[in-house]
């Protein structure tokens, strides 16, 4: 499963600066890395972990500004195409998953 989270905030003011640096620097803390400026991605092993990262993000909400959530299966995302200008670009790998005993 991948947790993307899309979002829009204000940064208009000092404060709202500052609200919307503490979201993102809560969503890398919480193991979400930038796919673009606004867009970040988590992987998960499974629905039940998704879960418990969307409840994460939605504890860590801003005040304001717009905030979206999508989980979506590995076949899902994998069907992305990407293009940086006219190339196509590969498609990031799976990232590794260790196992602890």
């Amino acid at each position: 499963m991948w947790v993307m989270v899309f979002f829009d905030l204000p940064t208009d003011t000092k404060k709202d600066r500052k609200n919307a640096n503490m979201f993102r620097k809560r969503l890398i803390k919480d193991g979400f890395s930038m796919f673009q400026f606004s867009i970040y991605t988590r992987h998960c092993p499974s629905r039940e972990n998704a879960e418990v990262h969307v409840r994460r993000v939605k504890m860590n909400l801003p005040p304001s500004g717009h905030i979206g959530i999508l989980t979506i299966t590995d076949k899902q995302f994998g069907m992305m195409e990407l293009f940086f200008g006219v190339e196509k670009t590969e498609k990031p790998g799976m990232p590794q998953q260790l196992e602890l005993f």
